[in-house]
């Protein structure tokens, strides 16, 4: 019920008449059911813009993140890498400072980047936790598999694509949802980044619509917004899924 209930109550929000749209009270059926919100939104191209903008922006993210956190992280638990532990400590340190908006904001803009789509995914496609992550699953991995492949010739992009990505799935479709998830709602990097109307990013719309006019703003409007913008979470959240109960049962077996 508090998982599902707020989803719930944006839905019924969206299609509720306006002057029910901004009441306090919780509902379960909709107040003077009206898709006016809907027709009006829909028509528009600035949200179908906003919204290939964002699934662009999030889909290249999440295959970066996944394809570089992945490469970065092979090296760190394997023989043979001097100054691992010094490199694995290093990683770890910013794990306990927040990132800075302004340094990101410099370097974007020092590297022409700035209303660029670019400078939006970039800051964002190697995470400490991510290395650190795919880090554990790859030593609970036996070195055995490794060390058999190397002996049978097989080189190591050959042996990290074909042995090892395959037995860490589940680390990777949970990755791979708690980024689509952190960058399909990220207000503050594109916000930063992105001046153009043309590329602005659902989220910065929904802001935009939100505080457009206090007083005569449709929250109708808003609430719509919020739920077209949180089907795709869902949908990624429903084919992943046993992904991730995969992986806690996993990790659950080998403690």
């Amino acid at each position: 019920i508090v998982t599902v209930y707020p989803m719930y109550y944006v839905l019924i929000r969206s299609v509720s008449a306006p002057e029910h749209a901004l009441a306090g009270d919780m509902l379960l059926f909709p107040k003077g059911f009206d898709l006016n919100s809907y027709r009006v939104i829909l028509s528009d191209t600035t949200l179908w813009r906003a919204y290939g903008n964002t699934l662009l922006y999030v889909v290249v993210t999440t295959l970066l993140m996944l394809l570089f956190c992945t490469l970065c992280a092979y090296p760190l638990c394997m023989p043979g890498l001097l100054g691992k532990k010094a490199v694995v400590t290093y990683l770890l340190v910013p794990m306990y400072f927040s990132g800075g908006l302004i340094p990101t904001f410099l370097v974007m803009n020092r590297l022409g980047l700035y209303n660029n789509i670019w400078g939006v995914i970039l800051p964002v496609v190697t995470t400490t936790t991510g290395i650190f992550m795919y880090r554990q699953h790859y030593m609970s991995i036996p070195l055995s598999f490794v060390e058999a492949a190397r002996i049978d010739g097989s080189g190591e992009f050959h042996t990290f694509n074909h042995i090892v990505l395959p037995m860490i799935k589940p680390a990777l479709a949970v990755q791979a949802i708690f980024t689509f998830v952190l960058e399909w709602n990220n207000y503050f990097v594109p916000a930063l980044i992105i001046s153009s109307s043309r590329k602005k990013t659902l989220p910065i719309l929904i802001a935009q619509l939100r505080s457009a006019d206090f007083l005569k703003f449709d929250m109708g409007q808003v609430y719509m917004l919020i739920a077209i913008a949180i089907m795709p979470v869902i949908i990624i959240y429903l084919f992943l899924s046993k992904f991730i109960v995969a992986g806690v049962a996993l990790g659950g077996v080998k403690g």
